[in-house]
């Protein structure tokens, strides 16, 4: 009797796992069949937000369905991040966040979710360096100048940030503790909001994404002082990387990825993966992407969550040395 009950159980689950699979299979095989959001994080103009524009852009064409954005502002991307973690697993709302993601866990002790295990990478899209920018008022020329001046007059001055745990964030406390200064943060709810107070000179300086930040260095609106990155941007060769600058290991780069609930089918993460890196693989959208000054970053689901996972792991150690908190 105890076999034929083993067996009988071993045949349910079977039966039930069967009929899993084929719901997902079927599921995958009508996908998408009505709209797609991407829950974008910051506002609109945002390098983000226009990165998941321009994919969506691309994607939605190829898979014959729109692609809608919702900029779900707050909280350095956590209040997205949760809404998405708690919509239906069905591939029909991706979280398009920033490599604030891997900030949040360290900054925000009550998530409402857990970012490895009910959120998995769909893939990483752009690779964006991130440009220290000023008034041109100020007279800093260089980064140097900054540092200069900030150490000269301790706790007169103050930066700009596009949120509590954003990638610009985690750069400008990157900045600070191998420049060795103090300042104040003052955090918004997205890159246009800071880089509008950097340019009126109520904020000193900001780790502006470089996609966002390109049209008002070329008018003149904005001084670039020095670039994240361990190489120079192309769009911008005159600027020097912070660690050429002066800095070594002040290198920072801002990435931009696609993330659905952990529950999500297999074979639509897959199709996802697949149609984004068609998208970023289009010329039209390489061209637009280089204009931006951002390296398209295709990354299967598998390896995208495994850099996630590093990045939280380098996020937590800066966290602890700059003793960071939620404001």
């Amino acid at each position: 009797m105890k076999t034929i009950r083993l067996l009988t159980k071993a045949v349910t689950v079977a039966v039930a796992l069967g009929a899993s699979l084929g719901m997902s299979c079927a599921m995958a095989q009508a996908y998408p069949n009505k709209p797609i959001k991407f829950v974008v994080p910051f506002s609109a103009g945002s390098a983000t937000d226009i990165v998941a524009r321009t994919v969506a852009e691309a994607m939605g064409k190829t898979m014959g369905q729109t692609i809608l954005i919702e900029n779900k502002l707050g909280a350095g991307g956590t209040i997205a991040a949760a809404q998405v973690a708690k919509s239906d697993p069905d591939g029909y709302t991706i979280l398009v966040h920033s490599s604030g993601h891997a900030l949040n866990p360290s900054i925000y002790p009550n998530l409402g979710y857990d970012t490895l295990k009910d959120l998995t990478g769909v893939t990483a899209l752009a690779a964006i360096p991130n440009v220290l920018v000023v008034n041109p008022a100020k007279g800093w020329k260089t980064q140097a100048d900054l540092i200069a001046a900030v150490k000269a007059k301790p706790d007169q001055f103050n930066y700009a940030s596009a949120g509590v745990g954003s990638g610009t964030h985690m750069n400008a406390e990157i900045f600070r503790i191998q420049a060795g200064i103090d300042a104040l943060h003052v955090p918004y709810k997205g890159t246009p909001d800071a880089m509008t107070n950097v340019i009126g000179g109520s904020n000193d300086w900001f780790f502006a994404p470089l996609a966002s930040a390109l049209p008002l260095i070329r008018d003149g609106k904005l001084q670039a002082l020095s670039v994240s990155t361990k190489q120079r941007a192309s769009t911008l060769p005159q600027v020097p990387t912070s660690i050429e600058a002066g800095l070594p290991g002040s290198d920072y780069t801002l990435w931009i990825g696609m993330i659905a609930p952990s529950a999500t089918p297999q074979p639509i993460l897959r199709k996802l993966y697949e149609e984004a890196s068609k998208a970023l693989n289009n010329p039209e959208i390489k061209e637009r992407m280089a204009k931006l000054g951002a390296d398209p970053m295709p990354m299967s689901s598998d390896a995208f969550n495994a850099y996630i996972k590093s990045e939280i792991e380098v996020a937590a150690r800066i966290v602890k040395a700059a003793n960071l908190k939620a404001q």
